[in-house]
């Protein structure tokens, strides 16, 4: 778990399972997650999952990272954001190669076989 030192006591409190790395700010936690992690998943979330999402599609966009990225797409949660793309694709904004650097399924199953 790697958590910005501002947020720590709001976040952990008690026991913790596994290591708690404490950092700067959410720049330095993004990319400290980013650099030990063999692939990205998104499940449904607020702005924050939503943020990091993007970012990371956008890293891949710009060749930063090569790792796979998925979408759990929990009875159709992202299906307004994938019309977003889809619009952004028919107006030339995104590329159609970028519109597909994540693969999307409605389970967990479907989505690790195709991240693999």
């Amino acid at each position: 778990r790697v958590i910005p030192s501002a947020l720590l006591p709001e976040e952990v409190s008690g026991e913790t399972l596994g290591e708690v790395k404490v950092v700067r700010d959410m720049h330095e936690r993004k990319s400290e997650m980013a650099k030990h992690s063999d692939a990205f998943i998104a499940l449904p979330g607020g702005y924050g999952t939503i943020e990091e999402l993007l970012e990371i599609i956008t890293w891949a966009q710009l060749g930063i990272h090569n790792k796979p990225v998925g979408l759990l797409n929990v009875d159709g949660y992202y299906n307004s954001l994938l019309s977003l793309f889809d619009k952004g694709v028919e107006e030339g904004f995104i590329d159609d190669a970028a519109r597909n650097i994540f693969v999307l399924a409605d389970n967990a199953a479907d989505l690790l076989t195709k991240l693999t």
